[in-house]
């Protein structure tokens, strides 16, 4: 249904271009608006169309919210008697409330009968949300990696030395992301409740079977063993790792790349600089790769 009244909402469009050229007194969208109630009313109908109330009731929606009062009342209608739609009286008491603003008294007299029913705005009137803008595809110049060992805990940086061999990570990644999540703070607790050197979430730490996250060998070798995943997972592309480190693997699938925040475009510059390469080696059977990259 959904394709059907997007086709006929841009047939719509095109048949009234001229028209609104010819007459410029009257707005492009109250035009359509009056359109789209004449064809939600055929359809509602059925005057010379198949009878479908539901398309009706999506047009009549877009119609009123474009303010056509004459849609505001036939929709409010139908959800006040049940007609082609199921009846729900705060949907009907919104619309009613609308036409009889703009002048319709019919609507203010089925609306004091509807009594103390508290208009409710169905979800069709609500403006779309925009698709979000990506920002500009990370490029960012490698540069000379961090010394960390002029940076970290020595404790720390010689744990990590110690770990990273296990799992074929290289120490400098490992600690390019202790970095940016703790600064090297064991007993780190984020406000979404990720802990320790790595911030690993509960989700994680039960995932990498982390007992406890605030131990910094348990929770190191739970980190190196979401990286050496990750790694498997994006084959080895350090920017797909660290916004999937940052935001999760999920939502980097979802988005098809890095993910439109902010935050994680900071945090995916500063692991690659702090890093210094955009690849690293992988170990293709970890995991299947991501359909991401099939794409």
């Amino acid at each position: 249904m959904h394709a059907f009244v997007f086709r006929l909402l841009l047939t719509l469009l095109c048949a009234l271009c001229g028209a609104t050229a010819s007459a410029q007194s009257t707005p492009a969208a109250s035009t359509l608006a009056v359109a789209l109630f004449a064809q939600a009313r055929a359809l509602e109908n059925g005057e010379g169309v198949a009878r479908d109330p539901l398309t009706a009731a999506t047009l009549y929606c877009e119609a009123a919210r474009q303010g056509n009062a004459d849609a505001q009342y036939n929709l409010a209608w139908m959800y006040a008697n049940g007609r082609g739609v199921a009846r729900h009286d705060g949907v009907a008491a919104f619309f009613f409330k609308a036409a009889a603003e703009q002048g319709i008294a019919v609507a203010q007299r089925n609306l004091a009968t509807l009594g103390d029913v508290a208009p409710e705005m169905p979800e069709c009137m609500r403006a779309p949300e925009p698709e979000p803008v990506p920002p500009a595809p990370v490029v960012v110049e490698v540069m000379t990696p961090v010394d960390y060992s002029l940076i970290a805990p020595k404790k720390i940086y010689d744990l990590v030395h110690k770990l990273s061999p296990r799992f074929n990570i290289e120490p400098q990644l490992a600690l390019a992301i202790i970095a940016a999540e703790s600064n090297f703070d064991a007993a780190a607790v984020s406000p979404k409740n990720a802990r320790g050197l790595m911030q690993l979430i509960p989700e994680t730490s039960e995932r990498f079977n982390v007992g406890n996250a605030f131990d910094p060998t348990q929770n190191i070798r739970g980190g190196l063993s979401y990286l050496r995943w990750l790694l498997s997972y994006f084959e080895g592309d350090v920017a797909l790792v660290a916004a999937a480190y940052n935001a999760g693997e999920g939502t980097v699938d979802r988005y098809k790349g890095v993910p439109p925040y902010q935050e994680t475009h900071n945090y995916v510059q500063r692991i690659l600089r702090t890093f210094g390469a955009k690849q690293h080696p992988f170990e293709p059977k970890v995991t299947r790769p991501s359909t991401l990259l099939r794409r």
